[in-house]
């Protein structure tokens, strides 16, 4: 079976940002403001107007409209909020969100000059390539170009491999996947758990992604993982719940995984932190203490011991960073780092690792106009930043690079400058602060991209190094696979040790210093080792670990079981907590009635204190009527005898 790429080289700046112009619209009249705002949302076609301004006018100095004309205003307030952004920084910019609303731009301008563009058809059917003598033949690639003439060429960039064999050492090697590979994105997160490399998000036509797939590294075999997300005591399996992010930070913890960070389209104000439970195949966010960073996405996130240590990246408006946190992972507690000394200038999009567990190296970034190729290091026991001079074949200025360690080396794979992509595959002694280069490829290929990502693991008994995705010019998902030589890497150590500060080169390993003690260099640049004192060296090396490995197993054996103590023991508390509880709340209820009751009787008493006094006042009322009943009848009586005998009657008798 057969597929397509289409290849073209960039323009470079100005010339990108005239063709980007030319294709959204931008000429100055009345009816292009028209055309940008009937292409893209309103937004959008705000901060292309304003960025397009900036470009080609400089900073906004024209006065304020009328606010009877609500529109004009709204575009001097955007254009006056760029302040003095050089010309440069907003040409870059305005491509970035030009690429970010439609990625398919480039191609279809009729503007940009444009290199002739060739239909690469790879035929997997072509029978495998053959190494003799340590060299490799690539794979016979079929070429249509636009006129219509067919030629036959051979990629020696990447070589297509069997599933069960990566044999060739620095040169990057193309495995035969198998199952639904992800789709093609960049900017995604990616980690290694017991040989198996797990992708989450990322960005595809400028929409943020949110699934997770796992690439089986021991026969090649692409899933999808079936997510569930955990909400406080709630679980629910619909993955849309799930926040989709890129530019995010993916990293392996304790049989979990761990997302730090990333762009997202409702951004929060603080940088979250995601953890996935491999066992229970769940998305929860963790709980973490202190004050955490602001929201970001590009920064680096290492893993240093048991703490995670964070650096740059840029915020939801679109502001660099160069801060420094760190988060404990044991107290989950977050810490701002001031530290001494001249920090990196903000940056995001740049690469980081940790040597000997002290050092942390910064290498590369970019800001919206500039590419950076320096490389800083921070003391994590000082908390001091300084530069060293850098020996080798120092890499081109990139940022979007992906780099992992092995040992003290630090292999760096990808990046570019807005111009091309990074081809050339490079190597840093982290001891001697030596570069070297491992092999290249084509420009155009997927690991000269931005925003793949890279992940070592073993193969075989040796390490390798996977690549996955980027985007250059259009989004990629292959994998390919780098077996690198340690040989050389350990030569380079030794050729160029005397070039490197003593207090960075005094941290080294017990193992390697003994090794190296037993490796002479001959006249003839040969080096010669001692196998059979390096064998007796690493087989005592090997019962000392071993000792100390049984020592830790009946250790945690020992913590194991007071661990199942202290449940039980929680467990039996538990319980007469609750039972405590349950007392308590019948109490309350009892007293609860019983004030209920003493209400009512006091209502009562009011009532009967009331009946009373209406009592005596009817008992006074009486009294008073008698004495004047007694009183009227008195009258009566004295009254009658005179009307009696006026009237002839007599009175009454005694």
């Amino acid at each position: 079976m057969a597929h397509m790429v289409r290849a073209s080289s960039g323009l470079s700046y100005p010339e990108r940002f005239y063709a980007a112009a030319s294709y959204v619209g931008l000429d100055g009249s009345q009816s292009s403001v028209k055309q940008l705002s009937s292409k893209f949302s309103n937004d959008t076609s705000l901060l292309l107007y304003t960025l397009h301004q900036q470009a080609t006018l400089g900073p906004c100095s024209i006065p304020k409209p009328s606010a009877w004309n609500p529109v004009e205003q709204s575009k001097w307030k955007s254009w006056q909020g760029l302040g003095t952004m050089p010309s440069i920084e907003a040409m870059r910019l305005f491509v970035k969100i030009l690429e970010e609303a439609d990625p398919g731009w480039y191609p279809r301008t009729s503007n940009s000059v444009l290199d002739p563009a060739v239909h690469v058809q790879i035929n997997s059917t072509k029978a495998e390539p053959s190494f003799e003598s340590g060299a490799s033949f690539g794979e016979t690639k079929t070429i249509t170009s636009e006129d219509g003439r067919l030629t036959e060429t051979q990629d020696k960039d990447v070589v297509l491999e069997d599933p069960d064999t990566v044999s060739v050492y620095n040169q990057w090697t193309a495995p035969r996947t198998s199952g639904q590979p992800p789709k093609a994105r960049y900017q995604h997160g990616a980690a290694v758990i017991q040989d198996k490399m797990y992708m989450y998000g990322g960005n595809h036509n400028g929409r943020y992604l949110g699934d997770l797939h796992v690439l089986d590294l021991k026969n090649w075999t692409w899933s999808r993982v079936e997510t569930k997300v955990v909400t406080g005591s709630q679980e629910t399996s619909s993955p849309a719940k799930l926040t989709h992010c890129a530019g995010h930070s993916l990293i392996p913890w304790d049989n979990q995984l761990l997302s730090i960070g990333g762009h997202t389209k409702d951004p929060s104000e603080s940088m979250p932190v995601m953890v996935f439970d491999l066992h229970c195949c769940s998305w929860s966010i963790l709980k973490t203490y202190g004050k955490p960073p602001i929201s970001r996405g590009g920064q680096s996130v290492t893993l240093v011991g048991k703490s995670l240590v964070i650096f740059g990246g840029q915020d939801a408006k679109r502001s660099l960073l160069n801060d420094l946190h760190i988060l404990d992972l044991d107290t989950m507690t977050w810490e701002e780092i001031d530290a001494v000394g001249s920090p990196p200038t903000p940056r995001s999009d740049h690469a980081a690792a940790v040597h000997a567990e002290r050092y942390l190296l910064i290498f590369g970034g970019g800001s919206h106009a500039t590419c950076f190729d320096d490389l800083h290091v921070l003391d994590l026991q000082t908390m001091e930043w300084s530069r060293h001079t850098q020996q080798g074949d120092a890499p081109t200025p990139r940022a979007g690079h992906a780099g992992v360690t092995i040992g003290e080396n630090w292999y760096i794979v990808g990046g570019g400058d807005n111009k091309s992509g990074a081809s050339k595959t490079v190597v840093l002694n982290m001891s001697t602060l030596a570069w070297s280069v491992v092999t290249s490829v084509q420009e155009h290929v997927p690991l000269a991209s931005e925003g793949l990502s890279l992940v070592v693991s073993s193969y075989n008994g040796e390490d390798i190094v996977v690549a996955f995705g980027g985007y250059n010019g259009h989004y990629n998902n292959e994998v390919n696979v780098l077996k690198p030589s340690h040989k050389s890497s350990l030569k380079s150590k030794i050729m160029g040790a005397s070039a490197v500060p003593d207090s960075f080169s005094a941290v080294n390993n017990a193992t390697t210093r003994d090794i190296e003690s037993e490796i002479k260099v001959s006249q003839e640049g040969k080096v010669e080792g001692k196998a059979d004192r390096i064998i007796t060296t690493l087989k005592s090396e090997k019962e000392e670990v071993e000792a100390s490995l049984n020592k830790e197993k009946i250790q945690t054996l020992q913590l194991k079981e007071e661990l199942a103590e202290i449940d039980t023991r929680n467990t039996e508390l538990y319980k007469e907590l609750q039972s405590v509880r349950n007392q308590l709340a019948a109490e309350q209820s009892r007293c609860f009635k019983l004030e209920v009751e003493v209400a009512e009787l006091r209502q009562k008493l009011q009532t009967m204190e009331t009946l009373q006094k209406e009592l005596e006042l009817l008992q006074r009322q009486r009294a008073v009527a008698s004495e004047q009943a007694a009183t009227m009848n008195a009258k009566r009586q004295s009254s009658g005898g005179v009307w009696g005998w006026l009237a002839g009657t007599p009175p009454p008798k005694t």
